[in-house]
């Protein structure tokens, strides 16, 4: 509890308590990464201490996040918790724009410089059968795949037809959220409550489609990660994106379950306004993968 809270109004500025919450946060993240990294190794134990990391992970913040919006829903947020709210919801998207922003420029870098440079004079003299042509502007089908026979013969993923059909659900969970978002600032709950769910089965369909078409990728065009840097950009790109989709959706059921209790009002909502800002966010990441990476 805060020492700067009154009873019976809200604080000028809420101040938590010590919690316990940070340094277990830490030590699940702790057994997450020490068994990710066992498991790659080839120790079949790290695989537990990854699942048990994840599980603690996912209860310590079960009960970080619960003691948040209890202290919200008591009114011990007032107008300046709010706007900090805003600011570390903004650094963080700015956070996520710079992740993709990097995995993006190595799809450029790749494509525009490094090919054009292993297909110059000097190493055609080193690898004469190598083509400095990438997948989707070649002829046929494992035109870049090594000379030494590394990587297999793949064929690339187009844009016809899942990868159209998951742009038109997330464009179309956009505006069920936007429908969702004015519902509730002119007071309709039930309406925001039902485009709320719509939002997020539009969420898991895009994952279930996603899902299927990797199967398709990885069985019908022989396209892996390991299928040079085509396939390693490839599920990088879309991997990570569809891990973000995961996490909104995540975010929009958790909103949606707090509507159904009541939480929220039309003046004061930014758990909605964030979790909205953030699967924009991924809205807008993913048009920018339909284009540079399924047409381009």
């Amino acid at each position: 509890m805060s020492a700067a809270t009154h009873q019976g109004s809200t604080p000028y500025y809420f101040v938590p308590g010590p919690s316990r919450h940070p340094v277990m946060a830490a030590i699940g993240l702790f057994f997450v990464i020490l068994g990710a990294g066992q498991w790659i190794n080839g120790h079949g134990w790290g695989a537990y201490s990854l699942l048990f990391g994840l599980l603690w992970w996912a209860f310590v913040l079960y009960q970080w996040f619960g003691e948040a919006i209890r202290e919200s829903e008591g009114g011990l947020y007032s107008d300046r918790i709010d706007v900090s709210f805003r600011w570390s919801m903004a650094w963080f998207i700015f956070s996520e724009v710079m992740f993709f922003g990097a995995f993006f420029g190595a799809l450029f870098w790749s494509r525009l410089y490094t090919l054009p440079v292993l297909g110059d004079l000097e190493n055609q003299l080193l690898w004469p059968d190598f083509k400095a042509i990438w997948p989707s502007s070649a002829p046929g089908t494992g035109a870049t795949a090594s000379p030494a026979g590394i990587v297999e013969p793949f064929q690339i993923m187009g844009p016809w037809p899942l990868p159209t059909i998951n742009t038109a659900l997330l464009l179309t969970s956009g505006i069920t959220l936007t429908i969702a978002h004015h519902a509730l600032r002119e007071g309709h709950r039930a309406k925001t409550i039902a485009f709320m769910w719509i939002t997020v089965l539009l969420g898991i369909t895009f994952l279930f489609v996603q899902g299927y078409e990797y199967a398709h990728a990885y069985q019908d065009l022989n396209l892996k990660l390991s299928s040079g840097i085509y396939g390693s950009t490839f599920f990088m790109l879309t991997g990570f994106h569809g891990f973000h989709v995961f996490v909104g959706m995540l975010m929009l059921l958790f909103i949606t379950l707090r509507l159904m209790k009541g939480h929220f009002t039309p003046e004061r909502h930014f758990g909605f306004e964030g979790a909205a800002w953030y699967w924009h966010f991924v809205d807008v990441v993913w048009l920018g993968l339909y284009v540079l990476v399924y047409w381009m």
